[in-house]
């Protein structure tokens, strides 16, 4: 029983305090993950006040790592880095290597062995996929080429990072003794057996799964399929083949994120990514001795020295060498100078091996949360700085940056593919519009598929469906079946996309004046349809004249929609 308050009590200490925290930090328009960071000081056990496990808060950590991976695995497209492989490839790499090389000068001056300033040169190498996607969202640049550029670069950063966490154990864990060459050799040869046994599981088994649950169309079911997924692999990956929990859980993203389900399974897994998120900063917050500041303070100096000063200049560099504009390259350079998961996890891995010293972890927390805390800010100050003071380069415009963000009239988006959206989704292809259909119904799925129309797996009331079904895109959404959640459904669609024209459906009159307050243009009642439809039948039968029937409806419409509002 006390174990299981003390898991409690850790839990909601930790949870209850990142929850202020986090709202200090946004209300102060900084990201909560700073918040977060610095609930973990308060509660861990150098300061004084209430201090919870660090045991039970570092597993909670580990699931929080698990989900994690599984959501940039879930979120990896091959498509997006080919895009911009040219430059997100050489930039990443050489980016990377900068960052190492400076930090073995600068750790060497303090003393450090090779091996200590390597693996922090590699934590430090690596920015914060949360805190990146999430600069680019709040500045609408994720649909740009800066933007793609960005996540292109940051997914070989986090390909890199993978290969690390697999090879660091190989390099300075115990050969048992084995040569270096062949632990590496034979870490590669099961490496290449996961993943062979992924990609198979992934083509064969996972979505006949997936496919199987989502026929029960239990939402509880499908999360809980989705989250043993992400936990099994991960722990499979650890026990049958030596490789790492995390890269566990990549791969098991990558393979559902391939299936006709990785939008459902996105939505349903990102409440428990976020909350043990959560747990994972506190947890890395509560290893942060603030009285070593003292005299680790050069060991702080020389970390945010890289990077929030080698690696933007690193990666300004390469990116003017290989000829893009200022316009895109400060921006870029800037969203990658901070760090955040990655660099807690090779650091805390680093600590295990025995090869990094403690104060490693302090040095690379205070270079988080002064990283995180000012780059939203330099993001939006340093490249209007530029262009004030630069009269060749004239000021970077929505319109010529983004392009991809404006409402696109020859995309709609079709939420159900009932009678209604059966034959809407046919007028639009026929008419040269390119509709992706949202719909719950496997079978229907599979039939889309063979048709060769994009259809989207999900709940269109949450807003990752819709990001899915390309919603800030689209000129056009349809809501062709009655949904319990249809104003919520059409305030995410008018929020992600203000220019989107809105169509929908709505069981009774009442609704019409709440969906058109949240923004649908248009809003077709079935009461009210069948209401002038039986009107119409029943003065035809009367003998009305057609001009009768039709002055009749429309005094009928006029009635009834006064009526609604």
């Amino acid at each position: 029983m006390e174990h299981g308050f003390e898991v409690i009590l850790t839990l909601t200490g930790g949870l209850c305090v990142a929850l202020v925290l986090g709202l200090v930090m946004q209300s102060l328009k900084m990201s909560p993950l700073v918040g977060y960071l610095l609930a973990g000081i308060v509660v861990g056990p150098f300061t004084p006040g209430y201090v919870a496990d660090a045991h039970i808060a570092e597993q909670f950590a580990e699931i929080g790592i698990i989900l994690l991976m599984f959501g940039v695995g879930l979120h990896f497209h091959l498509k997006d880095l080919m895009a911009v492989r040219t430059i997100a490839i050489t930039g990443a790499l050489v980016q990377i290597g900068a960052a190492v090389g400076v930090t073995l000068v600068l750790m060497g001056g303090l003393g450090w062995s090779w091996q200590a300033s390597l693996v922090l040169g590699l934590a430090v190498s690596v920015a914060s996929t949360v805190v990146l996607l999430r600069v680019l969202a709040d500045n609408h640049a994720l649909h740009t080429p800066t933007g793609h550029t960005a996540i292109g670069w940051l997914l070989v950063e986090d390909l890199f990072t993978v290969m690390v966490l697999v090879l660091l154990p190989s390099i300075f864990g115990e050969t048992q003794g084995n040569s270096l060459a062949f632990e590496v050799g034979l870490v590669l040869v099961k490496l290449t057996a996961l993943i062979a046994f992924s990609l198979l599981a992934g083509r064969y088994v996972i979505p006949r799964l997936l496919g199987y649950v989502a026929k029960t169309r239990s939402r509880e079911l499908f999360t809980l399929t989705v989250l043993a997924l992400a936990l099994g692999i991960a722990v499979g990956s650890a026990k049958l083949f030596g490789a790492s929990m995390a890269l566990g859980a990549f791969l098991a993203g990558m393979v559902v994120g391939q299936s006709p389900y990785s939008a459902r399974a996105a939505s349903d897994a990102l409440p428990m990514r976020d909350a043990f998120a959560v747990l994972f900063f506190v947890s890395t917050g509560m290893l942060f001795k603030p009285s070593a500041l003292v005299e680790d303070w050069p060991l702080v100096l020389a970390t945010l020295a890289i990077v929030l000063i080698a690696k933007p200049v690193a990666a300004l560099g390469i990116m003017k060498l290989m000829g893009r504009p200022m316009s895109m390259a400060l921006p870029v350079s800037i969203a990658l100078a901070q760090i955040g998961e990655f660099s807690f996890i090779l650091g805390a891995l680093g600590t295990r091996l025995g090869v990094l010293p403690e104060s490693a972890m302090n040095a690379l927390v205070s270079a988080a949360i002064v990283s995180i805390m000012f780059n939203p800010i330099l993001y939006r100050r340093l490249p209007a700085l530029f262009n004030r003071q630069n009269g060749s380069e004239a000021p970077v415009h929505v319109s010529e940056l983004e392009p991809e963000r404006r409402a696109n009239p020859h995309k709609a988006v079709v939420v159900g593919y009932g009678p209604v959206g059966r034959t809407l989704t046919r007028l639009l292809i026929e008419n040269g519009i390119r509709p992706t259909v949202v719909e719950l119904n496997p079978k229907t799925i599979t039939e889309l598929q063979e048709q060769g129309i994009r259809v989207v797996y999900g709940d269109a009331s949450q807003r990752e469906i819709l990001v899915s079904a390309g919603i800030e895109k689209a000129g056009s959404l349809f809501l062709t079946a009655s949904v319990p959640l249809a104003e919520a459904t059409v305030q995410h669609a008018r929020e992600l996309n203000p220019m989107i024209r809105v169509v929908a459906r709505s069981s009774y009159l009442r609704e019409i004046d709440g969906m058109q307050a949240a923004g649908a243009q248009q809003v077709f009642s079935e009461e009210g349809e069948i209401a002038m439809a039986m009107t119409g039948y029943l003065l035809w039968e009367l003998g009305a004249s057609a001009d009768q029937i039709d002055r009749e409806r429309e005094r009928l419409r006029g009635e009834l929609f006064r009526q609604a509002v």
